[in-house]
């Protein structure tokens, strides 16, 4: 299975355009798609933000969060997500980020080596529907960072279809 193929295909036929919040991955989650045909029509901008400073200073993530979470975290990886939909300059509906390690954490984090953080986020008329989750790869740091890269686009199409889902569980809640 292609699945950068298949994310180009999944969003050109619902006109919509993404945009990569990337730290762990660096880039690769835009470039795998930009190798595809016709990627153009839905690939918007990629932001490749390691640092603390670059994920508050482009894409708002608040040192808050950071500080109360840690730059690996799915707190971490919405707030990248919402943010790159926020930035003025995007014109992207549909957002994938991610935050991770890629290899042996740094002293003092007792975070798995491959644990990658993930969010993807959609921005629709009624609002916006952003979902996160937390995994585990193995592999040399290229294996975990090819393996998340895969991964976060081949969820778009599932978290996509959860919209509708969230979005009557929130109706009915509010009744």
């Amino acid at each position: 299975m292609n699945v950068p193929r298949l994310v180009v295909g999944f969003l050109c036929s619902r006109g919509r355009t993404l945009a990569t919040a990337e730290s762990c991955t660096a880039g690769l989650i835009a470039s795998l798609l930009a190798e595809v045909p016709g990627s153009g029509a839905c690939l918007d901008v990629g932001f490749v933000v390691y640092s603390p400073s670059g994920k508050s200073g482009f894409l708002g993530v608040r040192r808050e969060t950071i500080e109360r979470f840690n730059l690996t975290s799915e707190q971490v990886a919405r707030e990248m997500a919402e943010g790159v939909l926020a930035h003025e300059a995007s014109r992207a509906d549909v957002a994938v980020s991610n935050t991770g390690l890629a290899g042996p954490p740094p002293d003092g984090t007792n975070i798995p080596w491959g644990t990658q953080c993930f969010a993807w986020s959609f921005a629709e008329r009624d609002g916006r529907y952003t979902f996160s989750e937390t995994r585990v790869f193995s592999g040399s740091r290229n294996e975990v960072r090819r393996a998340a890269a895969l991964y976060a686009l081949s969820r778009v199409p599932q978290y996509f279809d959860q919209i509708p889902v969230v979005r009557r569980k929130a109706r009915s809640e509010r009744r």
